[in-house]
Order: structure tokens, then C-alpha cells, then sequence
């Protein structure tokens, strides 16, 4: 059984580490791509009017984008572990920008929506793929550090998401977010293309196809189970909430434009400091102590946000707690399973994010149906129940994993 592992070093030992431009670089790689994959979140009411799409159904945009996700995982991800990851990196960054442009001129619904699943694709495969790039890069005794600063791009990159896409679309329409987009990655493919390390790949021998691994990693990896079942029930707290959020906020009362519903995102800015430190803390040992302490708080979090359906301070303190925990769990997670891990990184983030995708997919199609039939308090019954399942789950399956804080 995989276990958890406590990296600490002697007292008089300094720990080696990645150049700070290193980190920096996979840093801003991980934020500009994942926003990719969240523009679309607090445009939902604009893009049903634009190709006609009925409230209970805007959640189709999010599960085509996650579907694009899965199938980044399942079939691009995994190829970290058997390719030149710099070649990789250089070639998902075109595709990347190819599909922001597809989605900026979609002319229908059916359109956009393959748009969005290939954005999902390929906002995904270089995401996931960075988080790998790093952890093979980075020295073992500070690879939990390295994993939770680069994942702290993800957090500032979801943020930012919602800010530049509401922002952007009350400015110059819903497109420019998209053109905007693909103008930032062309400029991220300029910095990126000859400045990260070049890394031999971990796997020349050919072996087994990529699904063929991923099914024997999740079939024979117990820690790895328990992780993935985690990250669904929690990306579907966080899909409930986020895809939901503009279906409360644009109409009456509050009448807020998308810049103002986005700005609301970064309540969670101090999440990616939390994130950072929650990666310090598994290479202490405390991965246990951080596993309850932010299921706790992700389920607390929907006190204040159904409180807040007409109070706005209630509605920040929660949408707070709710990041705050769910990326503490996250980087958490992320750490444990790449602790001691070389050749198999991207095929193990790959595989626990698969869980991510399902339950971004699945918490955003939950989302609009119920704010459709029985409005916020509905939305955030929703979430507490997921949230709720979420920590029984992870205390009562503490015990199978190895003790660890």
C-alpha cells in the first residue's frame, strides 16, 4: 500500500529546492491555463441568452468543459510520464490557444459547446500537466512545497477567472474574454517555450497504454481511491456553488453586473496562501490534521452562504471558508500522492483528478437544476449534503491510509 511519508530533514540540513523562476514559471503556466476552463462560470445567464438556452440547461456549458477535462486526463495527461514534457508543454499551449479562438467565434450552441469540451482539453492537459512537470522537477524532500506553490497558481488562477471574465464581458462582450485569453497564452507560450527545464521522460519502454495504466493504478492504489473520492464530493461542493452563484446575482434584487459576481471570487485570494501552507504541513507530517480540519470547514461554509442569499458580508465569510477548505484538501491530497514519486506523476494526477472532473461536471448539472426548481436554498441544501458526505467519508476511510499527522 502506497502510504503517506514524512519528508522532514535533520535540523542542520538545508533542503534543496527548485530555482525561485523555476517555481514561478510552472506557477503563472498553472494559473493562466486553469482560468481557461472557468471563464464561462460567471457568464452562464449571457451565454443562454446569446444561443437561447434555458436556465435548467446552462449547466451543459460546465459539463462540456469537464467533459473535455475527463478526457484530457484519460488520454493527454498520462503522456507526461512517457514524453519530453518541455515538447508536450509547447504543443497542448498552441491546441490551447486554437480552442480559446474557436470558442470566441462558436456560431451556435452546438459549436460552443464543442468549443468548450476542447477547451476544457487542453486548459486541463496543461494545467495538470505543469503540476507534474514540477513535482518530477522539484527535489523530494521539498517536492509537498513545490507541489503546494505551484497549486497556488491554480487557486489565484480560478480567482482571477471570474474577475477578468466578468470584468472583460461588461466591457466588450462576452467574446473578448475568449480573444483576450488567447492573446495571454500566446504571450505565455513566448516566455514559457525555451525556459523550462528539460526533464528526460520517465518511461521508454512502452508499456501498457495509458487507460490500461490508469485503471491498474486506480484498481491497486487504496490512498489514491480515498483522495479521488474526496476531490469529487468536494469540486462538486465548490461546482454547486460557483455555477449557481450569477444565476442569484444578476436578477433582481442584487442586479450586479458579471464584474462585481466575478470580483467576488476573490474573497478566496488568501486561500492561496493556505494551499501553500498546506503543502509545508504534509512535508511535516500533518496531513491527517489538515484532512479534518478542511472538511470541517467546507461543510461549515454553507451556514454563511445560504445565510447570504440577502446578506453580502454572510455570503463573503462563506464563500471564504468554502475555498479556504476545499483548497487546503486539495493541495493535501495532491501532495500525498506525489510524495516519493517520480516516474508515474502525471499518470497519478491524471487519474485523481478524473474524480475532479466527475464531480465539477456532476455539481454544476445539480447546480442550475436546483436553483431552477427550488432556488438558492436549494443550491446550498445541495452543497451541504455533498460537503456533509464528504466528511464522513474522509473520517471514517482515515484509518486505511498510513498515519500521517
Amino acid at each position: 500500500m502506497e502510504g503517506e511519508v514524512s519528508n522532514v530533514l535533520p535540523c542542520h540540513e538545508s533542503p534543496r529546492r527548485l530555482p525561485g523562476w523555476q517555481v514561478a514559471l510552472f506557477t503563472a503556466g498553472t494559473g493562466f491555463s486553469v482560468a481557461n476552463v472557468y471563464y464561462a462560470q460567471p457568464l452562464l445567464d449571457t451565454l443562454g441568452t446569446t444561443y437561447g438556452l434555458r436556465s435548467a440547461s446552462l449547466g451543459t456549458v460546465i459539463f462540456a468543459t469537464q467533459l473535455g477535462c475527463l478526457l484530457a486526463l484519460l488520454f493527454v495527461v498520462p503522456l507526461g510520464d512517457r514524453l519530453n514534457r518541455r515538447r508536450l508543454m509547447r504543443a497542448q499551449l498552441l491546441a490551447l490557444i486554437a480552442s480559446l479562438l474557436l470558442v470566441a467565434v462558436a456560431p451556435s450552441a452546438t459549436m460552443l459547446m464543442l468549443a468548450m469540451l476542447l477547451t476544457g482539453l487542453t486548459g486541463t492537459a496543461m494545467t495538470q500537466g505543469m503540476i507534474a512537470y514540477a513535482a518530477a522537477a522539484a527535489p523530494e524532500e521539498t517536492r509537498g512545497q513545490t507541489v503546494g506553490a505551484v497549486s497556488a497558481g491554480v487557486v489565484v488562477g480560478l480567482l482571477l477567472a471570474r474577475v477578468f471574465a466578468g470584468t472583460v464581458s461588461d466591457v466588450a462582450g462576452w467574446r473578448s474574454v475568449y480573444l483576450s485569453s488567447a492573446l495571454m497564452m500566446t504571450l505565455l507560450a513566448a516566455v514559457l517555450w525555451g525556459r523550462l527545464p528539460d526533464l528526460a521522460s520517465q518511461k521508454t519502454d512502452g508499456g501498457p497504454a495509458p487507460l490500461v495504466s490508469l485503471w491498474r493504478l486506480l484498481h491497486r492504489h487504496r490512498q489514491l481511491q480515498i483522495r479521488g473520492v474526496l476531490a469529487l464530493l468536494m469540486f462538486a461542493s465548490f461546482a454547486i456553488f460557483w455555477s449557481a452563484l450569477v444565476l442569484l446575482l444578476t436578477p433582481p434584487p442584487w442586479n450586479l453586473s458579471h464584474g462585481q459576481t466575478g470580483a467576488l471570487g476573490l474573497v478566496g485570494a488568501a486561500s492561496a496562501l493556505i494551499a501553500s501552507r498546506a503543502g509545508r504541513r504534509v512535508d511535516r507530517g500533518l496531513a491527517r490534521s489538515n484532512t479534518r480540519f478542511a472538511l470541517l470547514i467546507l461543510l461549515l461554509s454553507w451556514l454563511p452562504l445560504w445565510l447570504g442569499e440577502h446578506s453580502l458580508p454572510l455570503l463573503i465569510i462563506g464563500i471564504f471558508l468554502l475555498d479556504a477548505g476545499g483548497q487546503a484538501l486539495h493541495v493535501t491530497s495532491q501532495s500525498l500522492l506525489l510524495g516519493g514519486r517520480n516516474g508515474d506523476g502525471s499518470q497519478l494526477i491524471a487519474a485523481y483528478m478524473l474524480f475532479y472532473s466527475a464531480g465539477s461536471g456532476l455539481g454544476a448539472l445539480v447546480s442550475t437544476q436546483a436553483f431552477a426548481h427550488g432556488g438558492w436554498p436549494a443550491v446550498c441544501l445541495a452543497g451541504a449534503i455533498t460537503s456533509l458526505l464528504a466528511l464522513i467519508f474522509g473520517l471514517s476511510t482515515q484509518s486505511h491510509e498510513v498515519k500521517n499527522g
